[in-house]
């Protein structure tokens, strides 16, 4: 069940990715996100991996606003998992 909300999320990250509003440090950090995502560590460590790399830049003021909250999004699906 985790495993398919964590694709859930690569998908959502994906989509961000693409999206050539967000700034290019904001977008290297959510691929960086998507890539420990679908490490081989355990859940909670690949999980808590990619929240540290996506609130480092979460609060970034270049960000366009439906970027944020998309982030926020993608962030509330992390922590759910994490619990």
């Amino acid at each position: 069940m985790a495993e398919k909300k964590v694709a859930e999320i690569i998908e959502l990250i994906s989509t961000l990715e693409e999206d050539t509003s967000v700034p290019k440090n904001i977008r290297r950090a959510l691929s960086e996100a998507k890539e420990r995502l679908k490490g081989s560590e355990e859940l909670s460590t690949r999980v808590s991996a990619a929240v540290y790399a996506i609130e480092s830049v979460s609060e970034d003021i270049n960000m366009p606003m439906h970027a944020r909250t998309q982030i926020w999004t993608i962030l509330s699906a992390l922590e759910s998992i994490k619990r």
